[in-house]
């Protein structure tokens, strides 16, 4: 992303005035407006918009249905198909419930339980930073936000192309999160770690083989990444696995954070264990809700020599 000199994260430039970001300022006022709009109405909005891109953006939908039909063999067609749509369906709703994390975060109120929070407890008062093992969920902030609301969590964030963009969504996300720490700033996470801070870290896309190993998910081998091994092993810190999600009708949505026990013996000597054992973990988190996931990433992207190409 291009920087003005001494360009800071969050930090407003005067350019940003400029024409050319106008048409993004005007969506940021929609959008300020949409969050304000009562929650049935919001939902409605998801559902049409859901629907919409369900139908127009042809590579994101068949990637979801190849996703859907590899990892749960046992739906049938016509299952696959209903749950795909829903997934856009739940992305938008996430765009909704995200503004009102944002700038209604009183709608949440009543509306949040958690589970397990003790194993947070256990690892603060061992002095212990923790790698909070997430996913990419379609609740997007409002799932950072909910977390708030018990423990102090930072997050890891990869900047925007745009940088307007990246300023607001940066300003906002500052309102729920005590520390973004760029994705590259390996030094930056091992620090808050050691630091006893808990980072929201989501080891569950394809980034290629540079940093990472060919681990079953699903029972289909993908690229998985292996750097929080690294971190924990630099740090000397835990990894609890995060998971929340979404219940209940349009009348009176419930939202849900699991948290796991410690993982025992992670890192262990092997990448490969260890990155089975971790895809093994989001297995089983995304079969809770399995719509509420970003599954229009291409996961199985990174084919090897000797793998069948999935898309």
């Amino acid at each position: 992303m291009p920087k003005e000199p001494n360009f800071q994260p969050g930090e407003f430039q005067w350019s940003f005035l400029l024409p050319k970001y106008w048409g993004i300022w005007v969506g940021i006022v929609l959008l300020m407006i949409l969050a304000i709009l009562p929650w049935a109405l919001q939902h409605r909005l998801a559902e049409i918009l859901g629907n919409i891109a369900f139908k127009n953006l042809k590579s994101r939908r068949e990637t979801t249905l190849r996703n859907l039909e590899l990892c749960f063999p046992e739906w049938m067609p016509e299952l696959v198909y209903e749950n795909a749509r829903q997934v856009f369906i739940d992305q938008m709703i996430g765009v909704f419930e995200t503004l009102n994390a944002w700038y209604c975060p009183q709608w949440f109120k009543g509306r949040v339980s958690i589970q397990g929070l003790e194993h947070i407890h256990k690892a603060q008062a061992e002095g212990k930073g923790v790698l909070l093992l997430g996913i990419h969920s379609t609740l997007l902030d409002a799932g950072g936000y909910i977390c708030s609301q018990f423990f102090e969590p930072d997050i890891v964030y990869r900047p925007q192309n745009n940088p307007l963009l990246d300023m607001l969504i940066y300003r906002c996300r500052a309102t729920i999160y005590a520390h973004q720490i760029d994705h590259g700033d390996m030094r930056g996470l091992s620090r808050q770690l050691k630091n006893g801070r808990m980072i929201w870290y989501s080891p569950d896309q394809d980034f290629g083989l540079k940093q990472g190993v060919m681990a079953p998910f699903f029972g289909i081998p993908a690229a998985t990444v292996t750097a929080h091994r690294r971190l924990m092993k630099i740090a000397s810190a835990e990894a609890i696995p995060l998971y929340f999600y979404r219940t209940g009708d349009i009348s009176n949505p419930q939202y849900h954070i699991l948290l796991e026990p410690a993982l025992e013996n992670l890192p262990s000597d092997d990448e490969l264990v260890d990155a089975t054992r971790t895809n093994q973990i989001i297995e089983g988190l995304l079969r809770i809700a399995p719509t509420q996931y970003m599954w229009f990433h291409r996961r199985f992207k990174t084919r090897p020599e000797g793998y069948d190409k999935i898309y």
